[in-house]
């Protein structure tokens, strides 16, 4: 399946009193299209040269794993695509948010040692400076958060 991958470097993204403002000039959108997981990857090479761009490649290792963590959760798990919305705070904090179509409030748990997967969320809640989730009007939104260790 094609993505209709949109990944704009700048992107207008949606405001949320609760974030930090967002610096011109340093937001990414992209949308993805139910079940297309070949199209990570690609996202995943737009963060991190987005990331390169606003000055904190060193954010990148981790915010690339988070993301596709939480972007392979809704396409696996909600049947529908997912919208990834990722900005740098004017205080160099980034915070990513996938939106998807499912009504389940993701948690972490623990796996099974046997289990070959459902340990995503433990990785997002060990390695993010902050994570959460919460119901928008047509599902929900994952989102984490880091910040660079000198800012």
């Amino acid at each position: 399946m094609e993505s209709q991958q949109r990944f704009g470097i700048g992107a207008e993204l949606p405001d949320d009193d609760r974030e930090p403002e967002c610096a011109p000039g340093h937001g990414l959108h992209a949308v993805l299209d139910p079940a297309d997981l070949a199209a990570i990857a690609p996202l995943r090479a737009a963060l991190r040269a987005a990331l390169g761009h606003w000055g904190v490649p060193e954010l990148a290792d981790t915010a690339e794993l988070l993301a596709s963590e939480l972007l392979a959760n809704a396409l696996q798990h909600t049947g529908g695509g997912a919208v990834l919305d990722a900005r740098l705070g004017t205080d160099r904090r980034l915070r990513v948010e996938v939106r998807d179509g499912g009504a389940q409030l993701p948690r972490p748990r623990r796996a099974p040692e046997t289990a070959t997967s459902g340990r995503g969320l433990l990785l997002v809640e060990v390695l993010a400076d902050g994570w959460g989730v919460r119901r928008h009007a047509d599902g929900k939104i994952t989102w984490f958060e880091l910040a660079p260790a000198h800012p």
